[in-house]
């Protein structure tokens, strides 16, 4: 075989193992979103997005009462950013969300993946219980792992932003901890449920319907004019979590003086608005991270205050 021949031949073998690890990586992804999974692409993600050491931490006595703490002392604190998964309440692990970190980490974020309770032990208002509690501890302890306690960001996805949108307008969850409810200096919601009563899932009903007074379960009744900024993006396919939580949240804010915008993202999914946080897929659709990376970087370097929800 001549040189020629060879190089030919490398070359079609390595477009085959190309198109494999893509096939692969389209798998995977079809995978997580029917399963309702980010473990393997979490595994995947690592291979992209290079390896950060986490530290475990409990903040409770129940084992969903941890978190995975991304950070180390450093001479200038850095922003920190609390992430709560989704899972309708009922399942999800911070153990594995990593991929959140590997994305904002190295954008100058001090990383904190929270865990909560799930299931009967969750039911509201002990999912909101935990999240102030993991939101104190973030506070109390950010010398500890480069973080400035006067700038933390809550975000979360699906029932994750649920609580991070509950902890920004509802405040007497921070107040019960003993913390200045002015601490969430913003939010950021992935395609997050925030005006569902009736409630219109088994899901729903399970977490919040023991509570006897259903409206005090729904962020929409707690919007204020003095809520913090607010990154409100939902999928314009999503069919699990509609879109009209997001606009419903928005009218009501507006109302209360804080003029906002969705950001609806064309034909993504439940799901896919989360997955596509991870690499590679953010190489592939990268809307939502630029998305969230737009408002972060507004607001990094200013005190957050009071501002209206911010489109990228």
């Amino acid at each position: 075989m001549t040189l020629t021949g060879r190089r030919i031949g490398c070359l079609g073998w390595t477009l085959i193992l190309v198109a494999l690890a893509v096939i692969a990586l389209f798998a995977a992804y079809r995978w997580s979103v029917e399963n309702r999974s980010v473990a393997l692409l979490d595994r995947i993600d690592s291979l992209f997005g290079g390896s950060l050491t986490a530290r475990q931490v409990s903040y409770g006595e129940h084992p969903e009462q941890h978190l995975l703490v991304y950070g180390s002392p450093v001479a200038a604190p850095k922003p920190i950013l609390v992430f709560f998964h989704g899972g309708s309440w009922a399942e999800g692990s911070p153990d594995e969300y990593s991929f959140i970190a590997r994305a904002f980490a190295p954008e100058g974020y001090a990383v904190v993946l929270a865990g909560y309770r799930l299931g009967k032990a969750g039911r509201f208002p002990a999912m909101l219980e935990d999240g102030a509690a993991a939101i104190a501890w973030a506070q109390n302890h950010a010398g500890e792992f480069g973080g400035d306690a006067g700038r933390i960001v809550v975000m979360g996805h699906s029932a994750g932003a649920y609580i991070a949108a509950m902890l920004a307008l509802d405040r007497q969850w921070l107040a019960r901890e003993g913390l200045d409810p002015g601490i969430v200096k913003g939010m950021i919601g992935l395609a997050g449920p925030y005006h569902f009563y009736p409630f219109d899932s088994e899901a729903s009903r399970n977490a919040f319907g023991d509570w006897p007074r259903p409206e005090e379960t729904q962020p929409i009744r707690f919007a204020q004019g003095d809520a913090p900024p607010m990154l409100l993006a939902t999928g314009g396919a999503d069919t699990t979590v509609r879109p009209r939580n997001s606009a419903a949240l928005v009218r009501a804010l507006t109302n209360a003086g804080v003029p906002t915008n969705t950001v609806t993202i064309d034909g993504m999914s439940h799901s896919g608005i989360l997955i596509t946080l991870a690499h590679p897929l953010d190489w592939w659709d990268g809307r939502a991270r630029q998305a969230v990376l737009a408002f972060l970087r507004q607001h990094r370097d200013s005190p957050l205050a009071s501002a209206p929800v911010q489109s990228p």
